[in-house]
């Protein structure tokens, strides 16, 4: 059988020797983007004709689709650091193929130059045949443009994903993108760039239709508050009046039309849907063919739409406590893969008000990384951090929920608000969640069931709006089915699970060290040689046994740099590495060839561990006595 690229190699050979092209070669809508291309007279072998409208048309192009622009952004930040490792770009165009934004990787700056990949071109199949964002266009539906399926020679080189994204009334309002080099192929990026796209979709649906009901229903209770809820938006008078391809797609065979009225849809009326909305509870509707669906409506009249007794997944920016979300760099380094992501998903989920429930060894950043997610969510409360095990068993519920004057012997004067009521609006970080004693474990199980609070002492309750993070270095499965967690916290606490590697495992270890020493040593400098036997040590305290090691040895260099020699008096030589089965003339034979590709990228790692195809930790390793 054929394998894929060698039909594609085939085909440009047809293509560009005899403009022919080969069905059965290609698949169907590359072989109709082709075809297309050269009815409108492109030549694959030459530079394509990439339009640039100039500043003054970019900024008309942006302020047209403001709505759109400014809901796409922060879905592309989350995007970018879901797939963030290296050569990538994340993009966003109008309808028309205008390129309104972009977000790309350093490592890929150069390719997108090189490609006029940049705000303010136009990649319309038209001007640049076929590439995932023109030929999405031209479709209507998401596409995957692999190295030679692009029409024109020039773009080989990349890989693109894009996704459409449709507006409330079905037309095309914007195209999302994430482009790479070929050797960054990722087969994920498809369904993150679709999610995100659905994402923004929803966005739209809602702040357009903030006026009126809408209703959001599923089969399952749990998958109300995710991307796989069915949305729809009901007139006062109870007629459709837009919904979600999701709603379309639960719902197909039912009259999901405009103007229709609820009642042809769905067997239960649309008064009991509109009752819940004004007390934020769960429902079960029946649709006409006997499907039973769970539902949650958000009334205009609230204050602020509820989700599972909780909060909305994207309160609109009005709303008391919020602020427009933008891109919020985090203070600490995420280059690493897996990091990146974890960012990226910690991120989307505070800005929908998911709980996070963030996993990782002591010293691994995970407070770091709560305060981030709390930052970029838009929040305008406090960031209330509580230490679970510090939690006296006797006071859990004053702490938790405060009390009133003289509730109990030794209240403070006046009362106390208590730690949710300090997060109202903000975040509640609970740290070592997996020291937490059983009996707390059920007032905050209370509390998450409809985030109530009411003071002891107190005759009066209120509802608050806490982001729920917690964290924890203990394997909490193994605490439930040891019977010392109980399962239903865990399952309503990670919604969204990040998990920290060790510093061991990362591969960002250099870029760690430097940022550490740049802003608790500043002035103080680090030899190359001296960066790579720290990386070949262990860090069982991580990146806080780290930053105290060179406290250490900053004090130790007197200002002076800190080098090999530093290290040893103040460490000593780094233990002796285990025997290894591999014959010692093959390891010379990888760190030759290592230490060449270091010399010949000017001592550049990143730019080393991609020529050579290898992970930044074993260039690393390579250079360790180098």
């Amino acid at each position: 059988m054929m394998l894929d690229d060698q039909r594609i190699v085939q085909a440009r050979v047809a293509l560009e020797s005899n403009g022919l092209v080969v069905a059965d070669l290609l698949s169907d809508d590359i072989h109709s983007s082709w075809r297309r291309c050269l009815e409108a007279g492109l030549d694959p072998v030459k530079s394509p004709r990439i339009e640039n409208v100039g500043a003054a048309r970019l900024r008309e192009a942006r302020a047209q689709r403001a709505m759109v622009h400014r809901l796409a952004i922060a879905e592309m930040q989350a995007l970018y650091h879901q797939i963030a490792g290296s050569n990538f770009m994340v993009a966003l165009a109008a309808p028309d193929g205008l390129l309104l934004d972009a977000i790309a990787d350093p490592s890929f700056a150069h390719e997108a130059s090189a490609a006029a990949i940049e705000p303010g071109t136009v990649w319309d199949e038209r001007h640049c045949g076929t590439n995932a964002l023109g030929t999405t266009i031209a479709t209507g539906r998401p596409q995957s443009i692999h190295a030679g399926e692009h029409f024109f020679r020039r773009h080989e080189g990349i890989t693109c994903v894009a996704a459409p994204v449709f507006g409330p009334d079905g037309n095309l309002a914007c195209v999302l993108d994430a482009s790479s080099d070929c050797r960054s192929r990722q087969s994920h990026t498809r369904a993150l760039v679709g999610m995100a796209a659905t994402q923004i979709e929803n966005l739209l649906l809602r702040e357009t239709h903030a006026r009126h009901v809408i209703v959001s229903f599923h089969s399952r209770r749990e998958y109300l508050a995710t991307l796989s809820a069915g949305i729809m938006v009901i007139s006062d008078s109870g007629r459709v009046i837009a919904a979600n391809r999701q709603a379309r797609f639960l719902l197909a065979g039912l009259p999901v039309v405009m103007g229709r009225q609820f009642e042809e849809i769905f067997r239960t009326g649309f008064g009991v849907v509109r009752d819940a909305a004004a007390k934020g509870a769960v429902v079960t509707m029946e649709d006409g063919v006997g499907s039973v669906y769970f539902a949650v409506a958000e009334s205009p009249a609230r204050a602020e739409p509820r989700v599972l007794n909780a909060r909305a997944l994207s309160p609109p920016s009005g709303l008391p406590g919020f602020v427009a979300p933008e891109f919020v760099a985090p203070e600490f380094v995420a280059e690493d893969e897996r990091v990146a992501r974890g960012v990226g998903l910690a991120v989307t989920a505070a800005r929908r008000g998911l709980p996070i429930l963030i996993r990782g060894a002591t010293g691994t950043g995970k407070e770091l990384l709560a305060r981030h997610a709390h930052d970029a969510s838009g929040r305008r409360g406090a960031f209330v951090p509580v230490n679970c095990a510090a939690l006296a068993e006797t006071l859990i519920e004053a702490e938790l929920f405060g009390y009133a004057d003289g509730a109990f012997t030794g209240a403070r004067r006046g009362g106390a608000a208590g730690l949710v009521a300090e997060a109202d609006g903000g975040t509640l970080f609970l740290d070592e969640i997996g020291d937490m004693k059983r009996p707390l474990q059920a007032v905050l199980l209370r509390l998450l069931d409809d985030w109530t609070i009411r003071p002891i002492g107190s005759g009066r309750s209120r509802t608050v709006d806490v982001l729920m993070i917690a964290a924890t270095n203990a394997d909490l499965a193994r605490a439930v089915s040891e019977g010392g967690f109980r399962a239903d916290l865990l399952y309503r606490l990670n919604a969204a699970e990040i998990l920290l590697p060790p510093l061991d495992e990362r591969g960002d270890f250099v870029l760690i060290a430097r940022h550490l020493l740049a802003r608790f040593a500043p002035g103080t400098s680090i030899t190359d040689a001296a960066l790579a036997d720290l990386r070949g040590r262990a860090w069982r305290g991580n990146i806080r046994e780290l930053k105290n090691i060179l406290l250490r040895l900053a004090l130790v260099a007197a200002n002076a740099a800190i080098d090999i020699g530093t290290i040893e008096a103040a460490l000593g030589a780094p233990a002796s590495p285990e025997p290894s089965a591999a014959p010692h003339d093959l390891r010379d034979v990888v760190k030759a060839q290592i230490r060449a590709a270091y010399r010949d990228n000017g001592g550049n790692i990143s730019a080393t561990a991609r020529n050579l195809g290898v992970s930044r930790n074993t260039v690393y390793r390579g250079l360790a006595d180098h």
